[in-house]
């Protein structure tokens, strides 16, 4: 599987898209505007020349990246005009990064529209000048000079792995739960620690490739799936895909798909908890945290109350299923073909409306503000 020519999510504006399917991360995105904003802020006023840099990490395509721009605009146009400071020569400039096959035109065609909506929400107020460009390739890469970057940004991308972990095709798959794609509760301990190690190293070279690009005082807001609990082998992360495993099941016992095309096929995902992303950057050595918080979301990414009871277990498996489509189509299509599609989400929303009835799901997000220190 390669991961750089086959993910991306579903391109357009059309049922299926991720532009039309991306509410939870819009979600994520009101949670965290508060350490956003005390981020901006000490950039703005660490800032040594009047061109800040700031980088969208994992942008996809739809409205959530504009969501971003706009909260730094705002942010800093409001911090300008408390402090009683001119905004005259101060320009942002704005890359929003993605793998190759990201529906960069969707994004683009955005623009004049943001452009727009901008000004009429500041209407008599000074904007800095912002300028907005597109960055494809993978953030497990060098993408910028060195220390040219004053602000990174990332929502619901670094639970992604730069590969699916290398020797699990060695490994034993069992379908007492649907077969092994992610960490299950009968996943083996060698499978347990390929994932983990995947994690570690990823987001070691996450953090050195960052370090490089950040200018002295640089700062990140990272926000990703991780998981509650320390124990891998149980958690929300592993029902969530538990459900695929046991959808994508079913459709082997019907002859649908090859049961040797299961057993080779694993999500490059790993959702850590707070204890490890914190191990991680401690051994880096390099950033100081600001601030690191675990926060959850419901399953259903349109069921806004925090009670535990679910009025329309249907309708949401339908919509935690079209949210996952969303994201991940395009990774089994490459793999099994686009035939099965409508199929196994079918299946699998009718799964997660049966695990809704019995509990409702959430899940586990982590924000992390980090400080360039050396």
């Amino acid at each position: 599987m390669n991961i750089e020519s086959e993910l991306h999510m579903i391109a357009g504006d059309g049922e299926t898209s991720y532009a039309k399917n991306s509410r939870l991360q819009e979600k994520a995105m009101v949670e965290i505007k508060p350490v956003l904003k005390v981020v901006t802020r000490e950039i703005y006023t660490d800032l040594l020349s009047r061109r800040m840099v700031i980088v969208d990490l994992g942008c996809s395509s739809g409205p959530n990246t504009l969501h971003f721009i706009s909260e730094v605009i705002s942010t800093i146009s409001r911090h300008c005009n408390e402090l009683g400071q001119s905004q005259d020569n101060l320009e942002l400039q704005f890359f929003l990064n993605d793998l190759p096959g990201n529906d960069f035109n969707n994004l683009f065609g955005l623009f004049e529209q943001f452009k727009k909506l901008t000004a009429t929400k500041h209407m008599g107020e000074t904007l800095p000048p912002y300028y907005i460009s597109g960055s494809p390739g993978s953030y497990y890469t060098r993408l910028f000079p060195r220390q040219s970057v004053h602000l990174f940004h990332s929502l619901f991308c670094l639970q992604w792995r730069s590969q699916s972990p290398k020797g699990l095709e060695g490994t034993r798959k069992t379908h007492t739960d649907g077969g092994d794609i992610y960490i299950t509760s009968t996943s083996s301990p060698s499978t347990v620690k390929l994932f983990q190690k995947q994690f570690q190293k990823d987001f070691s070279l996450f953090l050195k490739l960052r370090y490089e690009e950040l200018v002295f005082g640089g700062q990140m807001v990272l926000t990703f799936i991780g998981r509650k609990k320390e124990d891998v082998h149980s958690g929300e992360p592993n029902q969530f895909y538990g459900l695929l495993a046991q959808s994508l099941q079913s459709l082997v016992d019907e002859g649908l798909v090859e049961k040797e095309k299961l057993e080779s096929f694993y999500i490059p995902i790993y959702s850590p908890s707070v204890h490890e992303v914190e191990e991680i950057v401690k051994q880096n050595g390099s950033f100081y945290v600001n601030h690191i918080q675990l926060f959850e979301l419901n399953w259903d990414p349109y069921d806004d109350s925090e009670s535990d009871v679910l009025h329309d277990s249907v309708q949401s498996g339908a919509n935690v299923a079209k949210c996952l489509r969303a994201v991940m189509e395009s990774l089994v299509a490459s793999h099994f073909g686009d035939s099965i599609i409508d199929t196994l989400f079918t299946e699998y929303a009718r799964r997660v409306a049966k695990h809704l009835k019995k509990e409702k799901t959430k899940h586990a997000v982590i924000v992390l503000s980090m400080k360039k220190v050396l």
